[in-house]
């Protein structure tokens, strides 16, 4: 939760398509679009709901991005949905790979690269869902038929796991800045809920749309891949374009403010993507690619809720209603971090605070029901990617662990990192294809 460290997301110039028709979907936004994003319980606010309601309210020609149902293309030269404008859904899943033998593992990210390619584009997987074999199972299960590709993009990243000895001959082309992460202070880990060979990262603004994606990719794995540990998101907590507003975290301030912006190609150059300079050898797959650190944080949501509103301010360092830096008046207003308190969230988290490190957030806020003991099982699930882990995330994250108050309130349960791979150039690429060459 952290405060550059809390803005930053760079949309790719090819994310500006025009809406495709896709799975039978019309082209106006569906009622279902916009009133789905209420599902399975999750409201995204009434910031949200105005939203919708001018777009289709007919006071402006702009319409969201969000109530489009434009497809964001696939192909390009860094994977979509790092930089790409965040989604308001997510569904991310880790998977630990279960065969043994290379050449299959080889396969399923083939068959996964495909199935990825008609999915982001609003096509149902193989021969679709309906009209094939009635006695064969369908190659698309279906859920997703009539809905709009929603801006689906799928995320792949490889864990430290896989590039283990004696599993696929990929121990020599592990890079270095794929470390595995120390215990800091404060952690209480679930294993149950940390680790992973791989990850895929779906990201749309229908959550069906999110979650169809994941069983897809499951589903055709069977037998090669087991998922691991699997996350639903809502309500993002971060802003990758700076025009718009900049959204609230489960604690009722806006985070994600000083984010990387999507169209700051010179700062994503510098903190977000792999430069050719930083891998050599048996690394250079991984140029064009990113380093994502997952972690699941538990709010202390009942004990902050009877915490006085001054005491909160000061634990983050900004305004609850503006969300503007202590002393200033308004939001993005460049911070004064020796008025804040020296433990203040903001303070600690920014670059100047720590040598310059900067990272990317696309974090999503989760509940998922109650602890046993009647307490709301709920917090952030973060997501920040970064051009070197050990630049970045590490120091930042020593950092909070040591000295942020907010720790008082939070608990990071889970965790993660991954290597992520440059994107798939065309329909002869496959996610992975250059770390297996």
């Amino acid at each position: 939760m952290s405060e550059q460290n809390e803005e930053t997301a760079v949309p790719e110039a090819d994310t500006q398509a025009q809406a495709q028709p896709a799975r039978g979907a019309a082209a106006a936004p569906s009622r279902r679009t916009v009133l789905g994003w209420g599902g399975a319980g999750l409201a995204l606010g009434a910031a949200a709901a105005g939203t919708a309601a001018a777009a289709l309210g007919g006071g402006s020609d702009h319409v969201p991005a969000a109530l489009t149902g434009a497809a964001v293309p696939f192909h390009g030269p860094n994977q979509a949905g790092i930089a790409t404008p965040v989604q308001d859904r997510l569904h991310f899943a880790a998977f630990d790979v279960k065969t043994k033998d290379r050449a299959e593992l080889v396969q399923l990210l083939k068959d996964w690269t495909r199935a990825a390619e008609r999915m982001t584009a609003g096509l149902p997987v193989g021969e679709g869902a309906v009209g094939g074999l009635p006695e064969a199972p369908p190659d698309d299960t279906g859920e997703a038929l009539g809905l709009k590709p929603s801006r689906l993009t799928l995320t792949i990243g490889f864990g430290p796991s896989l590039f283990a000895k004696d599993r696929f001959g990929l121990e020599g082309r592990r890079p270095e800045a794929l470390v595995d992460l120390e215990l800091f202070p404060g952690d209480n880990l679930d294993p149950a809920r940390s680790g992973g060979d791989l990850c895929v990262q779906a990201c749309a603004d229908d959550p069906q749309v999110a979650v169809h994606a994941i069983r897809q990719l499951a589903r055709i794995g069977f037998g090669k891949a087991a998922m691991r540990w699997s996350q639903l998101g809502f309500g993002k907590t971060s802003s990758t374009t700076p025009e718009e507003q900049t959204p609230r975290n489960m604690m009722g301030f806006k985070d994600g403010t000083r984010n990387i912006a999507g169209t700051d190609t010179a700062a994503l150059d510098e903190h977000v993507w792999v430069a050719g300079k930083d891998v050599a050898g048996p690394s250079a797959w991984m140029a064009g690619g990113s380093y994502l650190v997952a972690r699941r944080i538990r709010m202390n949501i009942e004990t902050w809720d009877r915490t006085p509103l001054q005491e909160q301010e000061d634990i983050f360092g900004r305004d609850k209603a503006e969300g503007a830096p202590v002393g200033k008046s308004k939001e993005r207003d460049e911070p004064f971090l020796k008025a804040m308190k020296p433990e203040a969230h903001v303070r600690l988290a920014h670059p100047d605070s720590n040598n310059g490190a900067t990272i990317l957030r696309r974090g999503y806020s989760f509940t998922d029901g109650t602890d046993g003991l009647g307490r709301l099982d709920a917090g952030l699930f973060f997501l920040a990617y970064q051009r070197d882990v050990r630049k970045a995330f590490i120091p930042i994250q020593r950092q909070l662990a040591k000295s942020d108050v907010l720790n008082e309130y939070i608990q990071h349960v889970g965790s993660a990192v991954f290597a992520v791979p440059p994107g798939v150039r065309d329909k002869d690429d496959w996610w992975g294809r250059a770390l297996f060459a």
